[in-house]
């Protein structure tokens, strides 16, 4: 049985809350993320570029799967010249076209089983936001540009364990989809994974392109879950060593704590994180019930053989990481997680814009295919 018919009443309430939503402009001209060949005398290069196109489609699922450094190299390759290939033929994606590709995401997250109360939701917002923060403001590095999660030994960083789930659910997409890049197709799920879960509308447009090996960022960019309110900001959020009257801070404390509240979807798992359990009792339904049960539940340490954790002392069935309880402590944060426990709407519109920001991060301006982002329609508004 299909979650969709048990989540669409929350949906469509979610859906009409009153919060403001910014009206975006999209952009006829477009950029593309590499040059388009130069004019040729004859069309051998146009064949040869096809050929590609239809190579890569062929071998897309091997070059993916393998683990040879060649492979990956390779597939990499023939990617960036099926795109040129694109470009050739004046292959165009259009807006409707990536809401087709957003269609898709929705039918395949929500087709889960038992997968984690009957959703990909979750871990695909996980996905999104790890390919996106290891951006690193001093060099330019990381970020959702490159999709670099797919090589070793990002795809292996103790802080993205178990998102080989997301990648694999979303590959059967991009086998679907083979123009899209894996930057976009990625940070898209995020926001259909987001809007499907009846979140707030999150402005998103294309540009990434798929990069090598030798992008993966260094270990260590993405937050320690088991560390305090210094180690949030300065680790993630504060790149030093930058030119003077630079600021060093890429998100503030609001737009911190605004993120945190992605915390209200999913569950840890004791393989993959070593900490157990979800964050709220609607896990995979998009609300500010996170900020609601740190201010409301009484948290005790977890008794047990894992990390140190905290749980709610009434039903013991629901946990808070020693990152998240920081936010009713650090007056700073209490701050902003006392009003988005408050207003749901406040903290849609400031997650929606944080979120957005974040899957951002990495990509060069000019690759954008519009100087304003889009706004995607959810399932049950083109049904309406």
């Amino acid at each position: 049985m299909s979650f969709a018919a048990i989540r669409a009443p929350l949906r469509r309430q979610a859906l009409s809350a009153s919060f403001k939503r910014p009206q975006l402009r999209t952009s006829s001209f477009r950029k593309y993320s590499t040059e388009a060949p130069p004019t040729a005398k004859s069309n051998t290069g146009l064949y040869v570029g096809l050929g590609a196109v239809i190579l890569g489609g062929g071998v897309a699922y091997y070059l993916y799967d393998s683990s040879s450094e060649t492979a990956k190299v390779t597939s990499s390759a023939l990617k960036s010249a099926a795109q040129s290939a694109k470009v050739a033929t004046n292959f165009v994606p259009t807006k409707e076209d990536y809401q087709k590709v957003y269609n898709r995401i929705a039918e395949v997250i929500d087709d889960a089983d038992d997968y984690d109360n009957g959703s990909f939701g979750p871990v695909v917002v996980r996905l999104a936001w790890h390919a996106s923060g290891t951006y690193d403001k001093a060099t330019g590095t990381g970020g959702s540009n490159y999709a670099t999660m797919r090589f070793q030994p990002e795809s292996l960083h103790g802080a993205n364990a178990g998102l080989h789930v997301a990648r694999e659910v979303l590959e059967k997409i991009k086998q679907e989809f083979s123009w899209i890049s894996y930057g976009d197709l990625w940070t898209l799920a995020g926001v259909a994974a987001v809007q499907e879960m009846a979140g707030p509308k999150v402005p998103w447009r294309p540009g990434r392109i798929d990069g090598f090996e030798s992008h993966v960022p260094p270990d260590g960019r993405l937050p320690d879950a088991s560390q305090g309110a210094p180690h949030i900001r300065d680790l993630t959020f504060r790149l030093d060593f930058l030119p003077y009257g630079v600021s060093p801070f890429i998100f503030d404390d609001q737009e911190i704590v605004a993120l945190c509240g992605a915390h209200a979807l999913g569950r840890c798992h004791t393989d993959r994180s070593g900490y157990d359990g979800p964050w709220t009792f609607s896990p995979t339904t998009f609300t500010n019930d996170f900020y609601k049960l740190l201010f409301d539940e009484k948290w005790v340490w977890k008794k047990w053989n894992g990390p140190k954790q905290l749980e709610d002392k009434k039903t013991k069935s629901l946990m808070m990481l020693p990152t998240d309880y920081v936010l009713t402590q650090d007056k700073s944060f209490k701050k902003y997680a006392k009003a988005y426990a408050d207003d749901v709407d406040l903290f849609f519109k400031d997650f929606s814009a944080a979120y957005s920001k974040l899957l951002e991060l990495g990509v060069p301006t000019q690759q954008f295919v519009a100087s304003e982002p889009w706004i995607m329609q959810t399932v049950d508004e083109q049904k309406s």
